[in-house]
């Protein structure tokens, strides 16, 4: 399996020129986009190649004339890399309505970066009623519409479905992956387990299906060789982790160098991203709005006062986990107003948990180790 980590290494390492190649060796047009509430179905079945962008390894300069210090490293580093030309491959970048950041992000990229179109996709932010359900439905009908226009293509719902039963088999086996991991962590480490989850919004999509058909077989035949039943064995210390992104997986392996283990999470570039499939007896558009409107939620939306506290409750109870760590960007606004009531919930419970709030790059080491040895001391 080394062979195939090397390569989603590689483009986890710079995805920028993956897509380069992508679009040189296949002709695909390169589309951006920097939320998991992205229709990525839509952008497959107009025949393009949805990228997902994560902010910028190199140094912010230029964003810094647009934006408030204060605004997330992750907005900030989009807007470098696209200010500083380093997106100029993309055919086009779409936003989705989340948090505020996102929305600024969109205004500001729409007035500064020139090249490839530009759409949003005003999706609904709250989602428990029958009037968002219609309201999700005509924004992605008109969402298809404006990038049909923007790629002069005709989509149909044979390519719809055939792009959701591409993605309902790349959930399905990042699902199938994290629940052997979550009990017997020690088939994969969390940073590689980092890696080829945000390698998957990056590849082309068919590519990602047969990466991951390697990693379950490869996975499914160590546990079997060991000859031990996965429910069975005994995680020390199992934790959840919460939060917008993780975008640094070098503090999966301070958690494990600490006597931890990640065993499942409520990231965006985890769980979020695979939980719920998309039906496949309905119209293509409807279940693709009603995969949005049932997957679990992040703070940009609203589905119930209680909805997150009771999802990270259940899956903290259902993974037997003894802690959850909330991994923050600073700044993060939606992140941080939810977290008291989290917070709250969790104690109430009996579950103990820690908040950091990190930004790239991370602080010295030693603190973070030192934060997380105390926190499972406790455990």
């Amino acid at each position: 399996m080394q062979d195939i980590f090397e390569e989603i290494a590689d483009v986890v390492l710079d995805p920028f020129a993956y897509g380069r190649k992508l679009k040189a060796d296949t002709g695909k047009k390169i589309v951006g986009y920097v939320c998991t509430y992205a229709p990525e179905e839509i952008i497959l079945a107009a025949g393009a190649h949805p990228l997902r962008l994560f902010g910028t390894t190199g140094t912010i300069e230029r964003a810094d004339a647009h934006l408030q210090s204060y605004c997330c490293s992750l907005v900030r580093g989009v807007l470098e890399e696209g200010l500083k030309g380093g997106t100029d491959f993309l055919d086009g970048m779409i936003f989705p309505h989340t948090c505020d950041s996102i929305q600024r992000l969109s205004d500001l990229w729409r007035m500064n970066v020139t090249q490839g179109f530009h759409l949003d996709a005003v999706l609904p932010v709250k989602l428990d009623t029958q009037s968002a359900r219609q309201y999700m439905i005509d924004v992605l009908h008109r969402f298809k519409t404006d990038l049909e226009r923007e790629l002069d293509c005709s989509s149909t719902d044979n390519n719809l479905s055939k792009a959701i039963r591409l993605m309902n088999e790349n959930r399905r086996l990042l699902r199938r992956i994290y629940e052997l991991r979550s009990n017997q962590p020690g088939l994969m480490t969390g940073d590689a387990l980092y890696t080829l989850v945000k390698a998957t919004m990056i590849m082309d999509r068919e590519r990602v299906r047969e990466v991951l058909k390697k990693v379950v077989e490869k996975m499914e035949a160590e546990k079997a060789s060991q000859g031990t039943d996965l429910k069975s064995v005994p995680i020390t210390k199992p934790l959840l982790m919460a939060g917008g992104i993780c975008n640094q997986p070098q503090i999966h392996d301070m958690i494990e160098a600490a006597g931890g283990a990640v065993i499942w999470d409520d990231f965006c570039t985890g769980s979020r991203y695979f939980e719920t499939l998309i039906s496949t007896d309905k119209d293509p558009i409807t279940a693709i709005a009603e995969r949005f409107l049932q997957r679990a939620v992040c703070p940009a939306k609203h589905a119930g006062l209680r909805n997150r506290a009771e999802g990270i409750i259940r899956m903290a109870r259902e993974r037997k986990a003894r802690g959850v760590i909330f991994l923050y960007l600073k700044f993060c606004d939606p992140h941080a107003f939810d977290y008291p009531y989290l917070k709250a919930a969790l104690d109430q419970e009996g579950i103990p948990s820690l908040l950091l709030e990190v930004e790239d790059p991370l602080p010295a080491e030693g603190q973070l180790q030192t934060r997380f040895e105390a926190f499972l001391e406790m455990l």
